[in-house]
């Protein structure tokens, strides 16, 4: 469901009922005589839509995390915020961008609209930028040839499986975050899909290797063995940027989570 669009059509539709009882039915009705419930109801509506529509589309939009493929940083059922001019402002629906802000920095998390089918929002960490060579061989990450600092950390508890990950510090330019590698699951990639720029990545048993290319990002999840991201359906083009994520705002199962992230 486009919610963008449902909300674009709300306002249209609210904001010419506004008009037509601004512009011509006040002055047909008498001064006492009560306004028609369709215009009451849009002229009423009309503002809220408003403000809703324009927070939405140019300042931050409200997400849940639906998958674990960003664990630990993010749990399923998280509700975050996603900061959305970071990257430019862009038209809504349409998703043009008209203004250039800044462009995603390694490390960032960033939502985005899945390149196989543009429907569907994800969420992912920055690791390869445009004409970056990234390498994920035998579970280690390297970009530009240099291996991505890595250290050991205690153990991640899985609360609802009641089991333990392999936990890890790792560092993306600025950025220190946690990571989950399980030791037994293959180093291979599998079900690879045939995606733009395919040509650029070369697979094996170890791994793979990909040239970023233009105006495209190569991302991951934190939960490395179980997300599917760019080593399986290519990169993320920046006309497909939606926002960088920053902040949870809700969690239905874990209220101490509310603050976090950033």
């Amino acid at each position: 469901m486009n919610f963008a669009l449902i909300l674009f059509l709300l306002l249209v539709a609210t904001g010419v009922l506004w008009l037509i009882d601004r512009l011509f039915a006040r002055k047909r009705r008498g001064p006492a005589a009560p306004s028609p419930w369709w215009v009451e109801y849009g002229a009423s509506f009309f503002p809220v839509i408003l403000i809703v529509f324009g927070l939405r589309s140019f300042l931050v939009e409200p997400f849940k995390i639906p998958s674990g493929s960003m664990i630990p940083t993010l749990l399923v059922g998280d509700f975050i915020l996603v900061n959305k001019w970071v990257y430019g402002i862009r038209l809504p629906v349409i998703n043009k961008k008209v203004v250039e802000v800044e462009d995603p920095k390694r490390g960032d998390v960033m939502v985005f609209r899945y390149p196989a089918d543009p429907s569907l929002d994800y969420i992912k960490r920055v690791v390869g930028l445009p004409g970056d060579k990234v390498e994920y061989l035998n579970k280690r990450l390297r970009i530009n040839g240099e291996p991505v600092e890595m250290q050991a950390q205690g153990d991640y508890l899985h609360p609802d499986r009641l089991y333990y990950s392999p936990r890890f510090m790792e560092k993306l330019g600025e950025v220190e975050h946690s990571v989950l590698i399980e030791r037994d699951a293959p180093s291979f990639v599998p079900h690879v899909l045939d995606f733009p720029y395919r040509e650029n990545c070369t697979y094996t048993t170890a791994g793979v290797s990909c040239v970023v290319p233009a105006n495209h990002y190569f991302v991951m999840g934190d939960n490395r063995d179980a997300s599917s991201d760019s080593r399986v359906w290519g990169f993320v083009p920046d006309a497909n940027i939606v926002g960088r994520a920053f902040f949870i705002w809700f969690n239905f199962s874990d209220m101490k989570r509310i603050g976090g992230f950033h």
